[in-house]
């Protein structure tokens, strides 16, 4: 048994997004989003579920912080529906949504926790994907706009801001693979989005400094790390792509101004080229504060020209595995995050990271003993990655509370809270209680 205490400033929280948990999705003056539109099209979610009721946080926020007060945490990251900012995208702004999220806001800050809000976790006005979306420039200056109305609301409330959760699904797993919406299948059109999101994060971050927002921003990418099958060199640049795919496409232009020219080049070859425009750069390399890194496996890759844009193919090597079918390998946790240092020893917090434990109720009791074990390994990874020096300033459990998983609908459970969606009783799951410890205590006791 080994204890692993964190520093005493650590900030311990839970994550969500406003489509995943909210519902209401016709009340408060709500737009359309994109994934209104596409989960209503037939076999692109399982079962045909959607996030029109979800978990009805909308309804049940003050519940969900009660529940977040007994958990103990200090931190929650939330999303703003931007639809229920300016339902159209880009027309009047709705005092109704607005108000919401000032009541939740307030609602946190009473109960001690610091709101660590996301501009962006995907659900796009339908009306600006109908013009062409993130491919779009009109898109881009909607979303400055909004972002604009978000920072002069909540400026002195909220400290801590992302622009853009995952950048890597809203233009790859969304465009080019087609899981996500708006389900779109082409590289040319992923890798706009891809640069088209970067320009809005870019000009968002100069509005947040022109207006003297309080607080810090920065963006959370999705990352994975990969090694390796063999040691042919056509494995490790296979290895190479799938980590820049995720990382350096995103954090070189931000950090260094400019695309890796590898991927550019090999993107070239596959006949797609970067949009930029003059003065693209510049915008997007805009000075950040902090960045949010969500974490979920890594993979042994090799080379397969049949693989896809990337040719790389991730190698089962049986590992034990989370119900969505993701290995449990927290080294990956450790690796990534040295391999970040490249960009310097920026403020880094753990945004997502979690794992889908399908354990249901019995006897009123959720043993969701493989979810904590998953916490346990990755939480010690990052005790280490702090004794490194590296400056991880907390983590968000994902997430609080079961919820609609996207393509997946409500079939792949991640909460540490399960959630009846027939009655929508919310029951604390084993998991719950040990994290509860660790956060009462500031350290990890492992069970080894």
């Amino acid at each position: 048994m080994t204890i692993f205490q964190f520093p005493q400033d650590f900030r311990w929280g839970t994550a969500t997004a406003s489509y995943q948990i909210e519902g209401a999705a016709q009340e408060g003056g709500r737009g359309v989003s994109i994934w209104d539109t596409f989960a209503r099209t037939p076999g692109k979610v399982f079962n045909g579920d959607n996030g029109d009721v979800a978990c009805d946080s909308y309804h049940r926020y003050e519940e969900d912080i009660e529940l977040m007060k007994k958990l103990g945490i200090n931190t929650y990251r939330f999303s703003i529906a931007w639809p229920r900012i300016i339902p159209d995208g880009d027309g009047e702004i709705n005092r109704e949504g607005l108000d919401f999220y000032h009541r939740f806001v307030d609602k946190l800050l009473e109960a001690g926790i610091e709101p660590f809000c996301t501009l962006y976790h995907w659900d796009l006005p339908q009306t600006l994907e109908d013009i062409g979306g993130w491919g779009n420039r009109r898109t881009v200056d909607a979303f400055v706009k909004y972002a604009e109305v978000i920072f002069k609301e909540f400026s002195g409330k909220i400290n801590f801001w992302l622009t853009f959760n995952e950048p890597w699904c809203i233009a790859f797993l969304s465009n080019l693979l087609g899981i996500h919406a708006p389900g779109n299948k082409d590289l040319q059109t992923s890798i706009n989005v891809a640069h088209g999101l970067l320009v809005a994060h870019g000009k968002a971050v100069q509005s947040f400094r022109r207006l003297g927002t309080t607080g810090q921003i920065g963006i959370a990418p999705n990352v994975c790390w990969a090694e390796p099958y063999s040691k042919s060199p056509e494995d490790r640049a296979a290895c190479d792509r799938a980590i820049a795919l995720n990382t350096d496409w995103f954090l070189d232009p931000i950090y260094k101004g400019s695309y890796p020219q590898f991927m550019v080049d090999w993107f070239e070859k596959a006949g797609a080229t970067v949009p930029i425009q003059e003065g693209d750069m510049e915008i997007i390399s805009q000075p950040i504060d902090l960045l949010g890194i969500n974490y979920y496996t890594m993979g042994i890759n090799r080379f397969n020209p049949e693989a896809g844009a990337l040719q790389s193919e991730e190698v089962d090597m049986g590992l034990i595995k989370t119900d969505i079918g993701w290995p449990v390998e927290s080294r990956g946790l450790y690796e990534f995050m040295h391999y970040l240092q490249k960009y310097g020893n920026v403020d880094v917090y753990i945004t997502e990271n979690g794992a889908c434990i399908n354990d249901d109720l019995e006897n009123g009791k959720i043993n969701d003993d493989r979810r904590i074990a998953y916490y346990e390994q990755h939480l010690a990874q990052i005790h280490r990655i702090i004794n490194d020096g590296i400056n991880l300033k907390g983590y968000m459990a994902w997430s609080l509370m079961d919820n609609f998983e996207w393509a997946e609908g409500y079939r792949m459970r991640f909460g540490l809270v399960h959630v009846d969606y027939r009655s929508l009783v919310r029951t604390p799951k084993e998991s719950f209680y040990w994290y509860q410890n660790v956060i009462k205590n500031n350290w990890l006791e492992t069970r080894i």
